[in-house]
């Protein structure tokens, strides 16, 4: 007998709310291709573009996140959520779903919060090592709590916690390649270590003024050659800053790495921000790292990411305030230590959850079963 769960996936807002959701998706699908999924997301956030590319349906919500700055938009805000809130409801009520899952971002809120008060089981997705303010307040809710760190009893009740890591994209497990093929697929020299640079699609101003000030010591360091994603944001103006200083030989400048699988592949060291999605790639590919957090996310999780690494031996920290004096320095002076190198791979290997997907999904699948299995013998009772 074929399964038909329906199950809504709620959240986004960044790549990494939305990659993990997706990946939960897709392994739903895989096991049981008759289930229908649904997303909920907040409108004109990425994820009403990126869910649909991914071949789901998606419903937005006017959702928004609080102003810290300005405390008089929070009127507003306040409101939306309110609407939000109304909305989703009448999404879950016309959709039925099994069990509904949150993976952060504004539109999780009143989507799991409006499925617990209509006693359909929710799970949360937490990513990162320091959970949100809206995932503690759902996690009372909540029947369980997938986490990809240790110690995440600090926020929410141990007995709800599962470790599984984080779902990745399956393309990069698909797309592993090996240092000589990826080399090729770049146009890189196989002789020259290669250091990659990413500060996520949009791009991020200080990694990007990390490089700039660095020109001269890249220029200098000709046996190594360095990939720099700028983003789309700053492509155009980096690329100017760059050709006035004197575009070293041994760097490429674009605005957006098409194939992320092939430039990890050719990569020895990577230099990124420090979000739960990209730091769960690192470690299913074994990929040394230097970590720069960004400072513009709430609690400041990034660093706390970062940090869970560093102690564990499995990345380096470059704080954002020390790009220009320290990041490529650092990176110059790791890529060619091949003792530090093979140690930080193997440390941040040991982190890596190729399954994280496939295990959240048959908890995912658990719940929705015990749910049906609720509802028939509610039913029956009924009847009786």
């Amino acid at each position: 007998m074929k399964k038909e769960y329906r199950i809504i996936v709620s959240g986004g807002g960044t790549g990494g709310h939305i990659f993990p959701a997706i990946s939960i998706a897709d392994a739903i699908k895989r096991k049981y291709p008759e289930s229908k999924i649904l997303f909920v997301g907040a409108d004109n956030r990425m994820e009403m573009q990126r869910v649909p590319d991914a071949g789901y349906e998606i419903m937005g919500l006017p959702i928004a996140g609080f102003d810290r700055k300005n405390i008089f938009k929070n009127f507003r805000v306040l409101w939306l959520i309110f609407k939000s809130q109304r909305m989703a409801k009448k999404i879950i009520r016309d959709f039925a779903p099994h069990a509904v899952v949150g993976v952060g971002g504004y539109a999780s809120g009143p989507t799991l919060k409006m499925a617990a008060s209509m006693n359909i089981p929710t799970l949360i997705q937490e990513q990162n090592s320091y959970a949100g303010v809206t995932n503690k307040i759902l996690a009372g809710k909540a029947k369980m709590i997938c986490v990809a760190y240790d110690g995440m009893e600090r926020f929410f009740p141990h007995e709800k916690i599962k470790m599984t890591g984080n779902p990745v994209r399956k393309s990069l497990i698909d797309m592993k390649t090996n240092r000589a093929e990826a080399i090729k697929a770049m146009g890189l020299d196989e002789s020259k270590k290669c250091v990659l640079i990413v500060g996520g699609s949009l791009g991020a101003r200080s990694i990007n003024e990390g490089v700039l000030a660095s020109i001269e010591l890249i220029r200098e360091n000709n046996d190594i050659q360095f990939v720099w994603q700028t983003g789309k944001l700053y492509f155009e103006e980096m690329k100017e800053r760059i050709a006035a200083a004197g575009k070293p030989d041994n760097i490429i400048v674009t605005d957006f790495v098409s194939n992320m699988a092939n430039a990890l592949g050719a990569a020895d060291l990577v230099v990124s921000r420090a979000g739960a999605g990209s730091i769960s790639e690192f470690a299913l590919l074994g990929k040394a790292v230097i970590l720069v957090p960004s400072p513009n996310v709430s609690e400041d999780h990034q660093t706390k990411n970062a940090m869970a690494l560093v102690e564990k031996g499995a990345a380096i920290h470059v704080p954002d305030t020390r790009t220009k004096e320290d990041m490529i320095k650092t990176a110059i002076e790791t890529v060619k230590d091949a003792e530090k190198i093979e140690t930080l791979e193997k440390n941040v290997e040991k982190l890596g959850r190729p399954n994280a997907a496939e295990v959240i999904a048959d908890e995912v699948v658990m719940l929705a079963e015990a749910y049906i299995e609720k509802e028939t013998r509610r039913k029956k009772e009924k009847i009786k």
